[in-house]
């Protein structure tokens, strides 16, 4: 039956909803579409601000016929004034699903939780397809809350018996250390410079909003598997771009990490061409390309993040509210009531 009324889900109902092993799931479901041709995905937009403390809003769309749903998620970010004067979190955001059959607006949800976990299931997905089977040491360069769902979803997928950590701010590795030991009981080690967190690292994940060089080519051991999360954009760079030389490079999305992001950075910069990028992860998922040569090759995942990411898991999260009874109804066009 046509779905005559749009569901609101708050920010409880969507952490009451989500889990990571299916969120998991739905991202590899997600890279798997986009590597056959099968989603309609254009190009994301932003829309930034330059004054002190403003951030920035993505806006990511995309259609994908094997659900019949459209979707396009708005996600702020980069509000760094907003806790202190205003009590809010350094962004905000939303997701608006679509019936692609009618364009009925079926459900509007907050979208924090979900751009958080999808993204924390992207790292684990690239350590499932690309770290070496022996790798046991998560090292976590960024201690915000990006970086707790990688140790999040990095579990779900990978044994980890220690954790070293790094940010430029101390108390925030303090604090990580104290929720992560909690959370998982697993040993988390707070370094006192970037490059002593990377030289025990068999996983190196960066989760920061850098603009430079974090991670330098000589303190990464071979073997190690990098999932290069933080940079997103143009401008935005946490790699010595040297890194990608000889690299087994696997990136989400071809089109949009060749434009913006880590992989940008190395094409700009001359390090690499493009005929040097191994693939997108979807393709790996398919068996079509390979994750890992050897024990000693550097693996290098860099994600923008995809719209796809946000489809597959903000309706599995609009399903599961259907089947339980969660959220509000509204009848915003007055058809409800209409056959």
């Amino acid at each position: 039956m046509t779905v005559r009324r749009t569901l609101l889900l708050t920010k409880q109902d969507v952490l009451d909803l989500i889990n990571m092993p299916d969120v998991i799931q739905a991202v590899e479901e997600a890279y798997k579409a986009i590597s056959r041709g099968d989603v309609v995905q254009p190009d994301y937009m932003t829309v930034e601000q330059t004054a002190p403390g403003r951030g920035e809003l993505d806006i990511k769309a995309c259609y994908f016929p094997g659900n019949e749903g459209i979707s396009i998620k708005f996600g702020g970010g980069g509000y760094t004034e907003n806790p202190k004067k205003y009590g809010f979190p350094t962004g905000f955001g939303m997701v608006v699903l679509f019936d692609a059959t009618t364009c009925f607006p079926v459900c509007v949800m907050d979208s924090s939780l979900i751009t958080g976990y999808r993204t924390g299931a992207a790292g684990a997905v690239s350590v499932k397809c690309m770290a070496r089977k022996d790798a046991r040491v998560v090292t976590s360069i960024g201690t915000g809350n990006q970086a707790r769902n990688q140790i999040r979803a990095i579990s779900q997928v990978m044994d980890i018996r220690e954790v070293y950590a790094y940010d430029r701010f101390p108390a925030s590795v303090e604090a990580f250390k104290r929720d992560m030991e909690a959370e998982f009981s697993i040993p988390v080690h707070c370094c006192a410079t970037a490059q002593e967190a990377v030289s025990h690292a068999d996983v190196l994940v960066t989760t920061t909003r850098g603009t430079g060089d974090f991670i330098q080519r000589d303190w990464v051991k071979p073997g190690t598997h990098i999932a290069a999360i933080g940079a997103d954009q143009q401008g935005k760079k946490e790699l010595d771009a040297r890194l990608f030389k000889g690299a087994r490079v696997i990136v989400d999305s071809m089109p949009q990490c060749v434009s913006k992001g880590e992989t940008w950075n190395a094409l700009h910069e001359g390090i690499i061409t493009q005929e040097e990028i191994c693939g997108e992860l979807g393709e790996v998922l398919l068996g079509q390309k390979v994750g890992r040569a050897s024990d000693q090759e550097i693996t290098i995942f860099d994600t923008t993040g995809t719209a796809m990411q946000d489809n597959t898991t903000s309706f599995a999260i609009y399903h599961n509210a259907v089947k339980q009874g969660r959220g509000q109804y509204f009848d915003f066009y007055g058809v409800a009531g209409q056959d």
